[in-house]
Parts: structure tokens; C-alpha cells; sequence
């Protein structure tokens, strides 16, 4: 079953299994070869819809207490090894929500959560932001002036402002000062150090600490200048979670944030990822180019 896992990747490892098998069972179909549709999986099961049993596929959700219909859908499956099917009893008995998060769930946008536990439990990520410094890099000063900026428009409140901070700065922390830390890999566009948020001040501190963390063995920073190459016009994150396979996760208009394991959207945001790395400042560079930035 592999390492063990924090919750949202329990939840991930759960709901990968419990795609395949269905996928791969024998069919109720005569004319299919193999597996079921969601809909033939759940039908006749109480308390869980097509719906529901596609977030626990996604990683979303597990199935908490209702064991009876994790066990009659490992029985519709045609999964007859029982320690298959204890260990996956096992893994949706120990998935429950982070403690940490849940004071946050309730102002974050949709599929966020997710997101941030699987951030939290990466072995590499490496992300790309055009226009605004990358979350786990920015300084509680940047991160509050760029949500202060953000208050007139969005109509948000002081509260609002205050907990998304807590909640970068302990997302920061925790990914970056664990035990065995998550190698990052970021591409800024020149415009994200470009653009003012906050005071002077305030963007000195960001550039020195953009610096700080882009000296670290495990991190590697890169400024992609205005007039070098391709460049994507949308941030994205991909994540590499070990043995689970990797994700990529994009933010839409609205807010949300939408993430996709499937090998084709994966590679396609390797590809543009790794083709502006390509042409980016390198680390050294980068350095250089910050702390001229820094000094005036």
C-alpha cells in the first residue's frame, strides 16, 4: 500500500484503487469487455450517488463510517482477497479530515483543500506564477498587502484578510520545514517582481527573502524576463507525490481551483513548464537580478 500517507493522500490512495477496480471488474454489460459505470456501481446503495462516489474516485472524499458500502462496492468489484480488502478498510478508517485545515474549509474555494493537503504531503512541486510572487514564497507582509489590495474589489472583510495570511504563512511552514522538505521548483515572471504590492518596504523584505529560500539545497527559483521565449499566461502547480501519480492544479476565473491527474493534461503542463525553464534567468542570475532589484 506504500508509505504512510497523511490523510488527503490516504483519501487519494483510497479512491485511486477503488477507480481501477471498478474500471477493471467484469462487466454487468454484456457488450462490454470489463467494468462499470459509476452509475451501475452505486445503484441500489443508500447514502451514496454517482456524485459522491466520483469525489471518493477523486480523492475528495471517503466513505467515513457507511463501511457497508465500501464493502458491498468491493463485492460488486468481484474483490475477493481479504487482505485487499482489509487494507482498504484500513486506509478509509485512517482518513480523516486534517485538523489543521478545518478552521480554514470554510472560506476556501472549491477543491482548495484538496489541493493544499496534497501540498503538504508532496515530495517535489514545481509551479509557475506570471504576474504575482508564488504563495509559498511570499513574506506575511507581501501576502497581507496583496490581500488588502485585493478588499475594495472583492468585497472582503478584515477577518477574511487576516486568516488567508495565517493560513499561507502555515501552508509555507509547513511545507518548506518539514522533516525531509518538498524540493520546489518556481518560474516567476518578470512582472510578478516587477509589479509594486505594498510599500517599498515591503518588497525589499519580499526580494530578500525570495533570495533567502532560493539558496537553499532543495529550492531552485528562476525569473523569467519580458523578453525571453514562451511563457504560459495562466499559473499552474504540478505535484509529484511518490508513488501516487503527479497532479497538476490551475485556478479559474472565479477562484476555484481544478486539478487533473491524467497523464495527458500532466505532460502538457510538464512541457510549458520545463520549456520556460529553458529560457529563464538562472538561479545564480536570478540572485543577482533580485538583489539589484533589492538595492533601489
Amino acid at each position: 500500500m506504500g508509505a504512510k500517507r497523511g490523510a488527503t493522500g490516504r483519501r487519494l490512495e483510497l479512491g485511486i484503487q477503488l477507480r481501477q477496480l471498478r474500471e477493471n471488474c467484469p462487466p454487468i454489460e454484456e457488450n462490454r469487455l470489463k467494468g462499470m459505470t459509476r452509475k451501475e456501481a452505486v445503484r441500489g446503495l443508500k447514502d451514496l450517488s454517482e456524485p459522491t462516489l466520483a469525489r471518493i474516485e477523486l480523492g475528495e472524499l471517503n466513505f467515513r463510517r457507511n463501511i457497508g458500502n465500501l464493502r458491498t462496492l468491493l463485492k460488486r468489484y468481484g474483490v475477493t482477497d481479504d487482505e485487499l480488502i482489509k487494507q482498504l478498510i484500513e486506509l478509509n478508517r485512517e482518513a480523516p479530515n486534517e485538523e489543521w485545515l478545518t478552521q480554514y474549509r470554510s472560506f476556501l474555494p472549491t477543491g482548495m483543500p484538496h489541493f493544499l493537503g496534497l501540498e503538504t504531503e508532496a515530495v517535489a512541486i514545481a509551479a509557475y506564477h506570471p504576474t504575482v510572487i508564488y504563495s509559498l514564497l511570499q513574506t506575511e507582509a507581501y501576502a497581507k498587502a496583496l490581500y488588502e489590495m485585493g478588499r475594495p474589489v472583492e468585497d472582503t472583510t478584515a477577518e477574511f484578510v487576516k486568516r488567508h495570511v495565517e493560513l499561507r504563512m502555515e501552508r509555507k511552514h509547513r511545507v518548506l520545514t518539514r522533516e525531509g522538505p518538498v524540493r520546489l521548483r518556481i518560474v516567476l515572471g518578470e512582472a510578478a517582481v516587477r509589479i509594486p504590492v505594498g510599500d517599498d518596504e515591503v518588497m525589499r523584505e519580499q526580494y530578500e527573502e525570495i533570495i533567502r529560500l532560493a539558496r537553499e539545497d532543495h529550492v531552485s527559483i528562476q525569473i523569467l524576463p519580458f523578453r525571453r521565449g514562451y511563457r504560459s499566461n495562466h499559473d499552474f502547480a504540478i505535484l509529484d507525490l511518490g508513488e501516487l501519480p503527479p497532479r497538476v492544479q490551475t485556478d479559474n476565473a472565479w477562484g476555484a481551483a481544478s486539478a487533473s491527474d491524467k497523464p495527458r493534461e500532466v505532460n502538457r503542463f510538464t512541457r510549458r513548464f520545463d520549456a520556460m525553464v529553458g529560457v529563464a534567468l538562472g538561479v545564480e542570475e536570478t540572485i543577482a537580478f533580485l538583489t539589484e532589484l533589492a538595492r533601489r
